[in-house]
């Protein structure tokens, strides 16, 4: 049945409302690792966004604030941020949601009490209702077999919850190769801090190794500003020699994360990086010359997304996905939805969680989805103003492409 103008804003919420999302890339974990798995209240006050926001409200002594345990930072971030001030910035906000969502109330303002309740759960019915709040089909988590506490878990070879996917996450090889490649010979490949064919052979047989290992549905890395290919760096080397190749051997996409300045302000450690803008033509590249492979694609700066758009047109081997990091915020999540809907139609993910904590998968897609819900909204009725119709099953259709449907499609594609 087609919908009236007027009825469109009711049948998109509700088509959004009860859509089941694909989180293309997060950072929590599943219950195989244990204490890598971050939830509750004092790790939601403690995530770095707030870090950083807190000392902008403090002359406490970098230093100071690190020696403070968790529970200490938790409360001092309380304090400043929700008590002492407003909690209007969107990280601040995302905890008030999520202390709604799981049916406490942020009125009260006490600490303590929000710290029994979380307390009182179990971390594997928490889990599960925070997927049930967010509506959550599946998470991608973000995998670093260069870390030890992650690597020991997947050794073990143990089976996970089958909500949680892995991706194979490779920056070390490509932005630390001076310090990688020792950690590779100390793990039986026969490598050599010089990039010959040898070596790039045993860095594909690693890749190798651990898509075999871990069945990842891509391999990820985060990249600074200034990458660049072709290049004569090793960044570039390796890519082109050994991770395009198994890219394209295996079906695994290359995830490419650009835009990142680590650690503008060591001082704040997780908390201290920023943003550059990037070079498009390095995406253009590796499009143009590796077309059967599969690039996913989202950069951090907003002044790269009108490029970033214009290639993806030009590009079908690219799948954009996500407002990522400093994106993540409402107003501008807006804007980049609304250009790159006007510009790829439904052929991109709009959003990704990057969720830290397990308990930001309900805030980041609850505040995310009203956005995309006012966005969507207003496209419908422009149609129908120019007299095409739509109905409710194409409308659930469409819904259910941007939340993970053309991103799994995408993975199916040959190209």
């Amino acid at each position: 049945m087609n919908i009236r103008k007027e009825d469109v804003s009711k049948a998109v919420k509700k088509a959004i409302d009860e859509v089941q999302i694909i989180d293309l890339h997060t950072h929590i974990f599943d219950l195989r690792f244990k204490d890598l798995l971050l939830w509750g209240i004092d790790d939601l006050l403690t995530y770095h966004y707030l870090i950083a926001e807190v000392m902008r409200f403090s002359d406490m002594p970098y230093d100071e604030f690190w020696k403070m345990t968790k529970t200490e930072q938790a409360n001092f971030i309380w304090k400043k941020l929700f008590i002492e001030n407003s909690p209007i910035s969107e990280a601040a906000r995302g905890v008030v949601t999520v202390l709604k969502s799981v049916g406490l109330d942020p009125a009260i303002r006490d600490l303590e009490s929000y710290r029994k309740f979380f307390a009182s759960k179990k971390v594997d019915e928490y889990v599960d209702l925070v997927f049930k709040i967010a509506k959550i089909k599946y998470v991608i988590m973000t995998n670093d077999p260069f870390v030890e506490d992650e690597r020991k878990i997947w050794i073990k070879n143990e089976k996970g919850d089958a909500r949680f996917k892995s991706a194979l996450r490779i920056d070390p090889l490509l932005v630390k190769w001076s310090s990688s490649y020792l950690k590779l010979k100390e793990w039986g490949y026969n490598v050599e801090e010089k990039l010959t064919e040898k070596t790039f052979s045993e860095i594909k047989r690693f890749l190798v190794d651990w898509i075999d290992r871990m069945n990842p549905v891509y391999m990820a890395a985060s990249l600074p500003p200034e990458f660049k290919v072709p290049a004569d760096t090793e960044t570039a080397l390796i890519i082109e020699n050994a991770i395009i190749p198994v890219s394209y051997e295996r079906n695994v996409p290359f995830a490419m994360m650009i835009g990142a300045k680590r650690l503008s302000n060591p001082q704040l450690k997780l908390a201290g990086d920023s943003v550059g803008k990037a070079d498009i033509n390095t995406i253009e590249y590796m499009a143009r010359m590796y077309p059967h492979n599969k690039f996913l694609i989202t950069m951090l700066s907003k002044e790269n997304q009108h490029e970033l758009v214009v290639a993806a047109r030009k590009f079908r081997n690219i799948h954009i996905f996500g407002c990522w990091w400093f994106l993540n915020n409402p107003s501008v999540v807006d804007e980049i939805t609304r250009e790159r809907m006007e510009m790829l139609g439904l052929s991109f993910t709009p959003q990704h969680s990057d969720a830290r904590v397990l308990d930001q998968l309900i805030y980041k897609w609850d505040h995310s989805k009203k956005v995309i819900e006012k966005v969507l909204t207003d496209k419908y009725s422009d149609i129908l103003e120019d007299g095409w119709t739509v109905t409710d099953d194409e409308i659930k259709r469409d819904v259910e492409k941007l939340f993970g449907g053309e991103f799994e499609e995408f993975l199916k594609r040959k190209f």
